[in-house]
């Protein structure tokens, strides 16, 4: 059963330099793949819903309806947080760039961004609160706020320079062709 939101196009492995490898740029895409780290969360997250299942199967057979409702429940939870924590990064298309967070997801308009540049500066260590010097690819809108989109220290990126690299590479082309003020470094 592919799964779509787990890979990132195949025209990122190619080795060509298109800026923008897709035909039908009004669709959502993740301009990179999602990070072992994410993937191995997301991983143990699925193993301990498989665990919770069968408890909640025990829990049925055992005849307490009400404890194995409550039981499904939290594996339904459990699996919805799994598949979430997938859907997590920087999203874009045509239509502008998207920031899918855990509990929430910004849209910002091409037409609305100011610039996309890379910057060095602290960064969160795997969404922890500590902070490590590290790499961020800022979105600045025309207004003069500040969105960081990506960092080289996320779930995605760790220990994963050139696909940060890549990846920035790729919304800063996002928006050399759809902004109207074009990418800096």
């Amino acid at each position: 059963m592919p799964l779509p939101f787990l890979t990132a196009d195949r025209a990122f492995d190619a080795t060509d330099d298109v800026a923008l490898p897709f035909d039908d740029h009004d669709r959502w895409r993740r301009p990179y793949r999602p990070g072992p780290w994410r993937v191995g969360a997301a991983a143990l997250a699925l193993l301990l819903a498989s665990f919770v299942l069968v408890a909640a199967v025990i829990i049925a057979a055992a005849g307490t309806v009400a404890g194995a409702g409550a039981t499904f429940a939290m594996a339904a939870l459990i699996i919805a947080s799994a598949l979430r924590m997938l859907r997590v990064g920087t999203w874009v298309s045509r239509h502008g760039v998207r920031r899918v967070g855990f509990f929430s997801t910004t849209t910002v308009e091409w037409r609305q961004v100011g610039a996309v540049r890379t910057a060095q500066q602290p960064v969160r260590w795997l969404g922890l609160p500590r902070t490590v010097q590290g790499q961020a690819l800022i979105l600045v809108r025309q207004g003069g706020e500040q969105t960081t989109l990506l960092t080289d220290h996320s779930a995605d990126f760790l220990s994963r320079v050139e696909a940060f690299d890549r990846a920035a590479d790729t919304v800063e082309a996002w928006n050399a062709e759809y902004g109207v003020v074009t990418a800096t470094r």
